[in-house]
């Protein structure tokens, strides 16, 4: 905050000087003999009989209420009617209602240039008639005005600098505590920008009071005080509490406590432009104009604050299009940095435009001066100071929330552990909810400044029905929302919970898991929908034809996807009958592999190849689960006929005891070997059925294992383990004897490089296949 001791007006010795000398020109001449007839008690028709005798009086007169023409109770109160250019009859014989918007706006502004020329000719009249009187100054009187209210101005003016000065360390060290750490360094910020615009604001109010003290039982007879001077008091007050609001902005001294983020050159350069242009502006028209009008003549006021008006809107279209493309540049680098959609678009539409903006506000700040003269700048100034009041605190509560939101939410430890998403989920619902009161910011801080600036009765448009409603809706939309968000993270915060292996009842079992992850789904579906209808309903959209239409639309859709109906109900019967749980080895559809995924409508199984099918779960009309309770390994063992079952039977005991006196073995195994005993005499070999009571999903592993320990026994023992195969019968003689099997053996032929000496020999090895081992099973 720029905190110096000396005032802006103090800072431009120009303009201080050419006020004190309007202000001094005005006290001479409001001690004229003119002023004392007017404060005399001559009756009110004596001074209309005059006014009227006057040629010139008497046409300020119509011209002034030819301005004044707009208000139609003045001229009903007066039983005057005065005809407006628009209310006359038209040649074509239009009538007023029929005119066009052109010829409108071509009658105002020739309605306002009239006045401005009106009231410059009475300005200048009003100086002319002053000549006149020049000779008859009460020189006593007008020294005596002009030493008490100078001695009211310096008393304040001097009041103000001393509690400045002692006020310039409590700034400082604001500004160090807010440079400090120890905590949130932008609540430590705001806390001490509100506290240091609190104490400015009370240095005015202190010293605005002191002057008043010393205007009242000082300075001039004790216990009055003439209108002059609580003129500049009431000046006083209005200007240096919004020059203290502009101090908040562009505070040049106090890094810390300045509220725009801009380097100290730039905030001091545009701290002194406008608190010199608004101490200008706020001194003329409420000090300088007053007087002039109530002393002289209110012609000559007008004129003088056409050309207050006039200078400080060339003084502010200079300022500003000197400054345009530096400020342009630097709202669009702001633009680029910033993380919000909204903001991004903002700035970067001020960057283009705020020269604009600003010229169009000093050009309505002199047109609305000249219009309105009475109220024209204390409404300015109030909704100057709302304006800015409701930018700085929605930006500040902007910052407060993403400082205060922003930061990563850490869970204790424990509360981690049982619900490990819930932190990330709470974290990744604050960015929506920071976005979402950004722009409820966005939208007070408009409305703030349309009510300010006369274009919306905000509080009138809140007490209506219209604006209740919208209200009650919007606030009701948020708390559904709320509500929604509230219990979607509470609902799948207590799923995960019930999935995590370390909390609850330990594991859960593949069936909870798939349950709670369809239901998961579900609820998340469910709360979309139902929130989606309510937030329609109260904003006033009737979601009757809706519900209607999804349910004709959920008719055609039933009849037209009856397969997809038939897989979601199927699937429903078989999740709730846990026929199927994610991580089972199943048999459905003529598929059997491992069910990797379960849908409301699809099953998905890899097969032992890896091959992966989705199967709907219409085409499931039979379901084998392999991994209920407990499995069995059934094994059929064929021996050869010569065998002795008896002792194959012992056999396969004793591979059953080697087996269980593994551990890793044993621990898959819940019961004892079960031996069914001969079960088929076969074609080459008798069947011997086994059972093996296994935990489910490991039959198949101790099958093989109990397979390898069979076959060493079995050989060990001899016992032959037949396998198919072929015997040949040649017949039989009459005396029982085989006949010779009629075999012929072929020489194969020589090859060309063998023949020679041995040519036409046939070895052994040559002759007899079998004993050159083509044929393992000869004696067959």
């Amino acid at each position: 905050m720029n905190h110096s001791c000396l005032p802006r007006w103090q800072s431009s010795p120009a303009l201080f000087v050419i006020m004190c000398a309007v202000l001094c020109v005005s006290l001479l001449l409001g001690m004229s003999p003119a002023m004392a007839q007017t404060q005399s008690n001559v009756s009110a028709y004596d001074s209309l009989a005059e006014i009227l005798e006057n040629d010139e009086t008497r046409a300020e007169l119509i011209s002034e209420l030819r301005r004044l023409a707009g208000s139609s109770a003045l001229a009903d109160d007066a039983g005057i009617e005065i005809p407006a250019d628009e209310d006359m009859a038209a040649p074509s014989g239009q009538t007023p209602d029929q005119v066009s918007f052109a010829r409108k706006i071509a009658n105002t502004t020739q309605d306002f240039a009239q006045s401005l020329v009106s009231e410059f000719s009475g300005g200048v009249g009003a100086l002319a008639s002053l000549t006149e009187t020049r000779e008859s100054l009460n020189l006593a009187a007008i020294g005596s005005a002009l030493l008490n209210l100078g001695l009211v101005i310096v008393a304040t003016v001097v009041l103000f600098m001393v509690l400045r000065r002692l006020a310039r360390p409590i700034f400082h060290r604001a500004n160090m505590w807010a440079k400090a750490g120890g905590g949130p360094s932008l609540i430590r910020r705001g806390v001490a920008i509100i506290g240091s615009a609190i104490l400015d604001v009370s240095v005015v109010v202190f010293a605005w009071v002191g002057g008043y003290l010393l205007a009242l039982f000082v300075i001039g007879e004790s216990g009055g005080m003439d209108a002059r001077e609580s003129l500049f008091l009431n000046a006083f007050l209005l200007i240096e509490v919004f020059k203290a609001a502009l101090r908040v902005l562009f505070a040049s001294r106090d890094d810390s406590l300045r509220l725009l983020p801009m380097p100290a050159e730039e905030a001091a350069y545009w701290n002194a432009w406008l608190a010199r242009l608004s101490g200008f502006i706020g001194y003329g028209v409420l000090l300088i104009v007053p007087m002039i009008n109530f002393n002289i003549s209110p012609a000559l006021g007008r004129m003088v604050t056409l050309a207050i008006m006039g200078l400080a809107f060339i003084y502010a279209l200079a300022v500003i299009l000197q400054n345009r493309d530096r400020v342009s540049e630097a709202l669009q680098k702001r633009a680029n940095n910033a993380d919000m959609a909204v903001s991004r678009v903002a700035l970067g539409m001020l960057a283009r435009s705020w020269h604009i903006l600003a010229v169009a506000y000093f050009a309505a700040l002199a047109v609305v001066t000249l219009l309105r003269p009475d109220t024209a700048l204390p409404m300015m100034l109030s909704a100057t100071v709302q304006t800015l009041a409701a930018i700085g605190v929605g930006a500040f509560v902007s910052l407060v929330l993403t400082q205060v939101i922003s930061r990563q939410l850490v869970l204790p430890p424990e509360t981690r552990e049982r619900f490990p998403m819930l932190e990330g989920r709470i974290n990744g619902f604050v960015p929506k909810a920071l976005r979402v009161m950004r722009l409820l910011i966005i939208a007070a801080v408009a409305m703030v400044v349309i009510n300010a600036w006369g274009v919306f009765d905000v509080a009138a448009w809140l007490g209506s029905d219209a604006g209740t409603h919208t209200l009650g809706a919007l606030i009701s939309v948020l708390v559904i929302i709320l509500l929604s968000s509230v219990l979607w993270i509470g609902l799948a915060s207590w799923i995960e919970q019930r999935l995590n292996p370390n909390t609850g009842d330990g594991e859960p079992s593949a069936r909870e898991r798939t349950l709670l992850t369809i239901f998961r789904n579900a609820i998340a579906v469910v709360l979309i929908v139902i929130t989606t209808m309510i937030v329609l309903a109260e904003i006033g959209i009737n979601i009757g034809p809706l519900i209607a239409g999804a349910g004709v639309l959920g008719l055609a859709i039933g009849f037209g996807g009856q397969k997809l109906v038939q897989d979601v109900i199927t699937g429903v019967f078989i999740q709730l009958e846990n026929a199927i749980n994610a991580g089972d080895i199943v048999t459905a559809g003529g598929i059997t592999g491992t069910a990797e995924k379960l849908t409301i409508r699809s099953l998905g199984i890899r097969d032992l190849s890896g091959t992966y099918h989705l199967i709907p779960f219409s085409s499931v009309d039979t379901v084998a689960n392999y991994m209920r309770e407990f499995a069995y390994h059934v094994g059929v063992y064929g021996v050869a006929y010569r065998e002795n079952t008896d002792e194959v039977i012992v056999l396969l005991r004793n591979a059953f005891d080697e087996l269980i006196s593994d551990d890793e073995q044993r621990a898959k195994i819940i019961g004892e070997l079960e031996v069914h005993g001969v079960t088929a005499l076969g074609d080459s070999a008798v069947d011997i059925r086994i059972r093996i009571k296994t935990l489910p999903g490991v039959q198949w592993a101790v099958g093989r294992a109990y397979n390898r320990l069979v076959k060493q026994h079995l050989d060990a023992a001899g016992v032959e383990i037949p396998f198919p195969h072929m015997t040949l019968y040649f017949g039989q003689d009459k005396d029982g004897s085989a006949p010779p099997a009629p075999l012929q053996i072929q020489q194969p032929k020589a090859l060309p490089s063998s023949r020679g000496k041995g040519e036409g020999k046939t070895s052994r090895s040559e002759t007899n296949p079998v004993e050159r081992g083509d044929y393992d099973d000869a004696d067959d």
